[in-house]
């Protein structure tokens, strides 16, 4: 018999001490072949961009891992202290260009609010219910068609996202001056490490070997966000009836991907444990589904099966599913 979703959370809690010696193997083969590559793709630009540009997607594949470090350092799951955890992700936020403190608040609001259709909004892709849809204005139902479509979602959105979104504290900017330091010194470090590969490499050689590490690592991260919460059987429910644990488990997917790419994306796709039990370090979500095969199969997605996702934009409270425009207007009828 399932667990309770509640109850999982002790069964997990065993898990969630780190090793601090594995955590910093895995900084290390994370971030010397992404700069390795970076210097190689640079190396190579006088051959041919031919050569260079493969060298640089290849070194967004190691920023989406940093990113991944940086995530599990804003749980506090990285390292035994806090202040290794923080300053790991103050360090790597300056290369994901996501300012530490800021995200961490904001990705903590995600985690206790996910589901919860009173609190969206913080942290999460916008979904409109179908009866919210219909209420809007033609202009407003178009505003969410163009931020809904997969140009938009997974290639400008998170470029902006990235490069201007976190250039400030948005969704905290009333919140003292705390938000405000953490992003203008993150930007301050942005601009000096930018600053130093231009006087080192060149302007031209700079954007031609890292926007493309930038703009595929964005994308790559916000297609795994969406991924992980935008499936078909996720769960959402008003606050009234919503349950933080029952969220977490059901609201979450397992995104079952390849194991070179469950690598690479430092196994976030295991992403119903990880929401049960966020204190859990990447490289020890496996051995819970070793130990748990039960949770295998709860919210699974596979890659194949992940593309469809893309079409499911809207909640349908009656259905109590993810449904497209097109399974929209036919209910409608």
């Amino acid at each position: 018999m399932a667990k309770a979703a509640r109850a999982w959370t002790q069964v997990l809690a065993r898990y969630r001490q780190p090793s601090n010696s594995r955590s910093i193997f895995e900084i290390a083969v994370t971030v010397v072949p992404l700069v390795a590559l970076w210097a190689l793709a640079w190396a190579t630009l006088d051959i041919g961009y031919w050569l260079a540009l493969p060298l640089a997607i290849a070194a967004g594949a190691f920023m989406v891992r940093l990113f991944a470090i940086q995530h599990d350092c804003g749980h506090g799951a990285f390292f035994s202290k806090r202040s290794a955890n923080d300053w790991i992700g103050r360090i790597a936020s300056v290369l994901t260009l996501t300012p530490y403190e800021v995200w961490r608040r904001m990705h903590a609001t995600h985690h206790a609010s996910t589901g919860n259709l009173d609190k969206r909004g913080f942290g999460d892709v916008d979904t409109l219910t179908v009866e919210e849809y219909r209420a809007r204005s033609f202009w407003g139902r178009l505003r969410y068609r163009l931020y809904r479509h997969p140009l938009i979602m997974f290639g400008l959105g998170p470029a902006y996202l990235f490069i201007v979104q976190h250039r400030l504290p948005i969704g905290l900017m009333r919140d003292g001056w705390r938000p405000w330091v953490s992003t203008m010194a993150n930007n301050l470090a942005i601009v000096l490490v930018a600053g130093l590969l231009i006087w080192l490499v060149g302007i031209k050689a700079f954007l031609l070997i890292h926007l493309p590490v930038l703009l595929l690592s964005a994308s790559v991260g916000v297609w795994l966000f969406f991924v992980q919460h935008q499936f078909e059987h996720t769960k959402w429910d008003s606050d009234p009836d919503w349950n933080l644990h029952e969220a977490a488990l059901h609201g979450s997917s397992h995104y079952d991907l390849p194991a070179f790419l469950r690598w690479f994306t430092a196994n976030i796709g295991i992403h119903h444990v990880h929401h049960l039990s966020s204190r859990i370090p990447y490289y020890r979500l496996p051995n819970v589904l070793r130990d748990y095969p039960e949770l295998r199969d709860v919210g699974r997605l596979t890659l194949i099966q992940s593309f469809r996702c893309v079409r499911l934009v809207l909640w349908d409270e009656t259905q109590r599913r993810l449904v497209s425009f097109r399974e929209a207007r036919a209910s409608a009828r």
